[in-house]
């Protein structure tokens, strides 16, 4: 079975956010145990996992896996899988995929993929107890995002979101506690409209080097109050990675390109 890689968010190799992509032929999906060993043995953040779907509202069925679990949203690995299913002359502008997460439809362009993904709209909530000594950061505002169960963190300034080296232990064991998948930390930006950091070590991601689920709430939170619709964010991770953000009501699209990096084939 074919397998590749591909940095998603990243117009260079060794940039952005890698992810594995298996694009698997129609019929039932393998194991679910053996599409979470597949992931394991990538060790990237998520492992996509597509098919011709069978259904009449879309035309793929997308899966994702993280080392330990299936998500429901994931971003920068059906970015990749766009752009593989694209490499493949499997799709031509616009494919649309059945996920866990409802129909998402990826536009494929010269100057980029963009991703029309729901939006989970930020709700402001009190800061939980321990999150601050966690981050070994002051949380300035804090709230949970819609589905996704995030926790978006805005803390003071761009030198802030970009210093922060979390207590990973603390992190796993809040958002056990309170139900979450992971920690975004952000602040308005300076060569960009905003920056931002993704932690989920519960979920086997100590840190996610760009994360487009996150900006399904990220784009509605900046857009309010920079007081604008069309943004640019970066992810300050060691990698690094730009996402093109619009809100549109209860959709915010997502642009950023992508390069595969490995073309290999899975033996087992």
């Amino acid at each position: 079975m074919r397998i590749r890689v591909v940095d998603a968010f990243a117009d260079r190799a060794f940039a952005g956010n890698p992810a594995g992509v298996c694009v698997l032929e129609a019929g039932d999906w393998p194991d679910e145990g053996w599409m979470r060993a597949v992931a394991a043995e990538m060790k990237h953040a998520e492992t996509a996992f597509v098919r011709p779907s069978a259904g009449a509202e879309a035309e793929w069925d997308l899966r994702w896996f993280t080392p330990t679990k299936e998500v429901v949203l994931c971003g920068h690995a059906t970015l990749a899988t766009a752009h593989v299913l694209a490499a493949d002359g499997k799709v031509s502008g616009k494919a649309s995929f059945a996920t866990l997460s409802g129909v998402l439809v990826a536009d494929v362009a010269d100057d980029g993929i963009t991703l029309d993904f729901p939006v989970n709209r930020p709700i402001e909530v009190p800061v939980p107890d321990g999150l601050g000594v966690a981050l070994r950061a002051e949380p300035a505002e804090v709230y949970v995002t819609g589905e996704l169960r995030d926790l978006l963190v805005v803390v003071r300034d761009e030198a802030t979101v970009r210093a922060v080296v979390p207590d990973y232990d603390g992190i796993a064991a809040i958002t056990q506690r309170e139900n979450l998948r992971g920690v975004i930390v952000t602040a308005q930006g300076s060569a960009y409209d905003f920056v931002s950091r993704f932690f989920a070590p519960a979920s086997g991601i100590p840190e996610d080097p760009v994360t487009g689920s996150a900006h399904t709430s990220l784009a509605p939170y900046w857009a309010e109050r920079l007081g604008r619709d069309e943004l640019v964010g970066y992810q300050a991770s060691a990698r690094g990675g730009v996402v093109q953000v619009v809100p549109a009501g209860d959709r915010v699209y997502l642009k950023g390109q992508a390069i595969t990096v490995l073309d290999g084939e899975l033996l087992v």
